[in-house]
Parts: structure tokens; sequence; C-alpha cells
């Protein structure tokens, strides 16, 4: 009966934004667009390396303008331009640096989603940077090849930070992911999927409660591109696939029901390529994709229609158009990496944390100065999710998982690899192996958080520290005497 209520509710709501909040369908865009804006690649930024080898890089925050709707400029902010930021790419192994320059005029923050690294390069809510001021992270590359990205995690504002365009994806390689399609904007496509609601004068809509899970949009961006097409010039293509929306999820595939070899989940590679023709993103997931192609087809990479929730809706995301002659690729190999996927060991220890509606973990609000776990370095750990609210899914900072069952079930297939967020629909239990990083720091948090961004932004967030191995009781007897302060 609750969760009837409950659903009886949500209807409700999203109901009245649909009548209230846009003059338009924003459950689908199909039949609406025309494809006629070839999709923008982010570029990729080149480091300067210094004597020893490492390598810096100069990111700016900044505002400007940026036209998605023909002859309509949209107020925007953007990193090293006025939308979304360049692409970073490192191998495992490099030292790397980073002037982040704020030239916003309000605070925000820089976070690496997906990155191993000490709590104080994290970017996370407590390494604020002001406005004009630079911060200056810098650690070494020490984990596999994957898929990750960059956005501002200001408490109380990452939603909007995000929303107005700060973000951009961060590759990580190595030896074994460059044997895959690996020439960048040709056979390895970056796509960052994002929904807008772009007002009448050609500004963003901003309100985001909107709806239980956040704004909703009903015109959809990739890499800040409206009504995109991409021309095909390849045989088999590599996308990276990042769901860069505040709430909205995407289940994804294509037009013609074609499919397709699913390689890496958030922090990883699998251990071999899985056929799928459907995966579900929700936000802050990504997913690599290889994609095979005949001269002179076309096809639409599609978001089909979900139950309920955020899965709801229908888009049309990108329409790819096959040239007539396509470069040969070379086989797909059939073992993509040795890394292991995650495990723990017998007696392991298992921490509780239910979900409920949008603001609160265990029943607790985020609070800047509390801490909420202690965690030795480097362990593997059973964190036992339940969901008893709206749909939420799942971020852990400084962390990779692999989720061992959904409701007592093994989860599908596009979940199975290591990952760093994970969709925890309302009414679901979820398990996960974690495996933790090893930087002790018990004065500075990492964050585990719902990564719907007004979720996150209302509260449904906690901080975790990581302690030298022992040392956990000592230090949670500190805390709890109130010694630790931010």
């Amino acid at each position: 009966m609750k969760k009837h209520l409950q659903l009886l509710t949500l209807l409700l709501i999203l109901s009245a934004f649909s009548l209230a909040g846009c003059d338009e369908d924003t459950t689908t865009n199909v039949g609406k667009l025309e494809f006629k804006n070839p999709l923008q690649i982010p570029p990729i930024l080149e480091p300067r390396t210094d004597s020893e080898g490492k390598k810096h890089f100069t990111l700016t925050m900044q505002s400007g303008s940026t036209e998605f709707l023909e002859g309509k400029q949209t107020p925007t902010w953007g990193i090293n331009g006025s939308y979304l930021g360049p692409t970073l790419r490192v191998s495992r192994g490099d030292q790397v640096s980073f002037d982040v320059i704020n030239q916003l005029n309000e605070t925000s923050t820089l976070h690496w989603h997906g990155m191993r690294l000490p709590a104080v390069m994290d970017g996370g809510p407590h390494q604020m940077i002001e406005a004009g001021a630079t911060w200056e992270p810098h650690w070494t590359i020490e984990q596999p090849a994957a898929t990750t990205w960059y956005h501002p995690h200001l408490h109380g504002k990452t939603a909007q930070h995000v929303y107005r365009g700060l973000a951009g994806l961060f590759i990580v390689e190595d030896e074994e992911s460059k044997k895959l399609p690996s020439e960048y904007g040709v056979n390895d496509i970056p796509m960052i999927i994002q929904d807008k609601l772009i007002k009448g004068d050609g500004s963003f809509n901003e309100n985001m409660s909107m709806t239980p899970f956040g704004l909703l949009g009903n015109q959809i961006l990739v890499n800040g591109t409206y009504d995109p097409y991409l021309e095909i010039t390849a045989s088999q293509v590599r996308f990276r696939l990042l769901n860069g929306s505040n709430a909205r999820a995407y289940n994804i595939g294509f037009s013609d029901n074609r499919s397709f070899y699913l390689l890496g989940n958030d922090a990883g590679l699998l251990p071999e390529p899985v056929l799928l023709d459907r995966l579900l993103l929700s936000p802050g997931e990504r997913t690599e994709i290889v994609v095979e192609f005949e001269p002179g087809e076309e096809t639409i990479l599609h978001s089909f229609a979900g139950k309920d929730g955020i899965e709801n809706g229908e888009f049309d995301l990108v329409k790819m158009i096959a040239d007539t002659s396509l470069s040969a690729s070379s086989p797909l190999p059939n073992h993509l990496t040795a890394e292991p996927l995650i495990d723990v060991p017998e007696n392991v220890k298992v921490r509780k944390f239910e979900l409920t509606t949008k603001s609160a973990i265990n029943g607790k609000e985020m609070d800047m100065n509390r801490i909420d776990e202690v965690i030795p370095a480097g362990a593997r750990e059973i964190w036992e999710i339940t969901n008893k609210g709206w749909d939420h899914n799942f971020h852990i900072h400084d962390a990779a998982f692999t989720v061992m069952d959904k409701n007592g079930e093994l989860p599908p297939l596009y979940e199975r690899g290591r990952k760093d967020t994970v969709f925890i629909p309302n009414g679901t239990t979820v398990r996960l192996a974690v495996d933790f990083g090893s930087y002790p720091d018990p004065d500075t948090p990492y964050m585990y958080h719902c990564h719907l961004l007004y979720h996150e932004d209302s509260g449904m967030m906690g901080q975790f520290v990581i302690v030298e191995p022992g040392t956990e009781s000592q230090v949670s007897k500190e805390l709890s005497k109130g010694s630790h302060e931010n």
C-alpha cells in the first residue's frame, strides 16, 4: 500500500511538472529532430611535461554563452571554453598536476570522479576554490584503464554548477586498453549525454526541484551538441558514454536494435567483451562499448522508455551515418584485461546503509563536520545498501566495487564489471564488494552519496576517512569526542 501511495504521489508531481514546467512533452523527442548538427568532439588537452616527466594541466572555470538552439544564446559555464571542458588523457603510472583556476564570480570545486587519489586532492566539498583563486592538486595515476570524469562538488550547489556546464572526461589508459580502438575522435568517440530545459529566451531553466529526482529536461545535448549526427568512418567504433545528466537515466540501445559489445564499466575494462542490445546508465555512470558498422548504413543511438521514475522517457540521442567506405578494424581481443574483478574474503566487515526519500542516509542528512565511517587503508568490505524511498543511485569516492547481487540475484550483465556508481531502484537492496584506497588521512574525508545531484545537494551524502590499519578504534574515539575539525 505504501509503495502504491508513493507511486501515485510521484505521478501527480510529474504531471504537475509536465503541465507547469514546460510547454512541450518532457518524456520524448522522438520524431522532433532533424539530426542537422555535426557532433562536437571535446578537444584533448595536451599537458606540459616537465624535465621529470610530470604532466601539468591548466583548467580554467569560466562563464560565457553557447548557441545550442539556432539563433539563441544560452548563458553557460565551461572549463577552458564556454561549455563543458576538454578531455584529459593520461596513462597508468603518470604523475599529474593541475592549475585549476576559478574565474567564476562564486566559489566552486573540481572533483575527479572515479579517480583513486589522496583525499586532499579529491576535489570534494572540502577542497573549495574561491572566486579568483587557483587550486593545485597533484597525484600519481595508480589505477587500471578507465573512463572517468571531472565535475564540481560544492555542497548544496553541485546540481547547478554541473548543469551550467562544468564537466569533462578524464581517460586513463594502460597497455591493455591501447589494444582497443583508440584513435580519439575517429574510432574512439566520447559522448557526454545530458538533458536540459531551455526557455524561450535561450536560457536554462534551473529549477532543480521540479520533480522528486531533480530537473528532468526534454532537450538532449551530446557533447554540448543539440540535434547531432556523427559520420562513421571505421568498421568498429568504441564509444565512451557518460551520463552527465543531473537526474535522468538512459536505457541505451540502437533504433535498429543492433547488438554491441560492452568493454568496460565505470572503473575499468571487463575480463572479456559482453554482447548486449541494452544497458541502463544512471547519472554519473560511464560505459565503454564497441559497435560494428557496414558501409552506407544509418542508425540512431537511442534511449528506450523504462518503467517509471528516472527511467521514464524515450529519446533519440545521436544519428550515426556510416561512410560508403569504412576503414577496416582489427577483431576485438577475447581477453580485455588481467585486472581481476573485486571480491571479498570470508568474515569481511559489512556496513549497512538505508536510503529513503531525497535527503538522508541512515536517517542523517549530510554534515560537513561529521565523519560517518572510519575505514582502514586498502580494506575490502561489503556495503549493503537498501533503498526504501524514491529511485536513487550510489557513488563512493576513491573506491571501486563489484555489484555482488541485487535483491539476492545476480545483477544484469552490464553491471558485472568494476564500478564506482550503481543504480538502486526503490525497493532494492544491493550488496557491493568494495575495494578502498590506500591513502590514509584521518583529517580529510571522502564522500559517498546519491549521484542524483538534487538528492546529493539536499543532504543524501555521508563522509568517511581512510586511516592506518589498526587505528580505526582510536580515530573513531577521537571523532566521537569532537576532536575532528574540518
